[in-house]
């Protein structure tokens, strides 16, 4: 049993170590991955849920410095007993710029700003929403193998232009800077009106990359 775990163990290293020397010579290498968020809040009978989908294709221009673009979608939802309030889907385009470091073995930390570009929707009310903003995250990325890697983020700062245009009516503008910012959907139009809350994005995301 000694040998069996001592050569599982001697096996895990050595992963370690080639997934460490591979992130470390990506230079030149590119990477698909998409990022997934989700949240969902519930206050008495309303229950809102915020679902993101995001593609990304970049390639590492130095060994820890990697660019690239993100486009998917966001879909916003909030239902009662007394049926759908909001329903909202929207379009995202986002360049981004990531930094890597290396923690330890195959796990690294990154550091990502990004520009997204969000625009859409609101299928009740017909509500038309364009997003322009700036987001900074990090998050920790483990190469598992030289090709695939499994990543985490979390918002650390954004800032964000809204500018929402109902059917019949005067367009409103909010702009927002925000730390550690938790999105907020309760629905996000009035939250957007109110001025208090206006990022469509999920706070937290994993997505799976694979690196060729």
């Amino acid at each position: 049993m000694k040998k069996i775990f001592t050569l599982v163990g001697i096996a895990l290293i050595g992963l370690s170590v080639k997934a460490q020397d591979s992130a470390q010579g990506l230079k030149g290498a590119w990477f698909a991955t998409s990022q997934f968020g989700y949240q969902q809040t519930k206050t008495a009978d309303l229950k809102n849920t915020s679902l993101s989908v995001l593609p990304v294709v970049g390639t590492f221009v130095t060994p820890s410095v990697a660019v690239g673009a993100g486009i998917g979608f966001i879909n916003i939802k909030a239902d009662s007993n007394a049926g759908t309030a909001a329903k909202t889907d929207l379009f995202v385009i986002q360049p981004l710029a990531r930094k890597y470091w290396n923690v330890a073995g195959s796990l690294y930390f990154f550091g990502q700003a990004a520009l997204p570009v969000i625009t859409g929707k609101e299928k009740e009310s017909e509500l038309k929403v364009n997003q322009v903003g700036l987001s900074v995250s990090g998050g920790f990325d483990y190469f598992v193998t030289k090709n695939f890697s499994v990543e985490f983020s979390y918002d650390l700062a954004n800032f964000t232009s809204t500018t929402i245009e109902p059917k019949n009516g005067e367009k409103t503008t909010v702009t927002n800077f925000g730390l550690a910012h938790v999105a907020n959907v309760d629905p996000f139009y009035n939250t957007v009106l109110a001025g208090s809350n206006p990022n469509l994005t999920s706070p937290l995301s994993f997505g799976f990359k694979f690196i060729f």
